[in-house]
């Protein structure tokens, strides 16, 4: 008797994808601690490293990247505003946002010590171990990269 869609032949590729999203959820949980004495937590860290990759850019540019909505963006943006963290400028019909240097200071005291911090959850994993979770993980996102391509609309960074 099949089980809504939970079939013999599917279990290991879901058991793959609740792994995941619980190591991303642990992982997000872990890393909001570790930001906690910084004031920001990991969407707001994405946000401000997407607005230095790519400032200045519109509120709208930053929700693609983001893959959120524009409503998400706002409430962020907003906030990180309001710590001296980025800046908006108006040009015309669309505001632009950039990093202030006090954003890029905190980037730039962060960035290591996040990285230190998030690697630290692979310390389990011999080298070889990491090569091939790396060389699965890139053959995944490459495989959904082509999926997503066919849906207009949304932005899908390739390494």
């Amino acid at each position: 008797m099949k089980q809504l869609g939970f079939h013999q032949e599917n279990r290991l590729a879901i058991l793959s994808w609740i792994r995941i999203t619980r190591f991303q959820q642990i992982g997000n949980h872990l890393s909001n601690e570790f930001l906690q004495p910084f004031c920001i937590t990991v969407a707001q860290f994405d946000v401000l490293i997407q607005v230095f990759a790519h400032q200045p850019l519109s509120q709208q540019e930053l929700a693609e990247y983001l893959s959120i909505s524009g409503g998400g963006v706002s409430h962020m943006v907003k906030r990180l505003e309001k710590l001296g963290l980025i800046v908006r400028k108006q040009d015309w019909k669309v505001k632009y946002i950039s990093l202030t240097d006090k954003g890029q200071a905190l980037l730039e005291e962060i960035i290591p010590l996040l990285s230190d911090f998030q690697t630290s959850m692979f310390d389990i994993l011999d080298e070889q171990e990491l090569q091939q979770l790396y060389k699965t993980m890139r053959k995944l996102h490459q495989y959904n990269v082509k999926k997503k391509s066919a849906t207009p609309g949304v932005i899908v960074e390739e390494e």
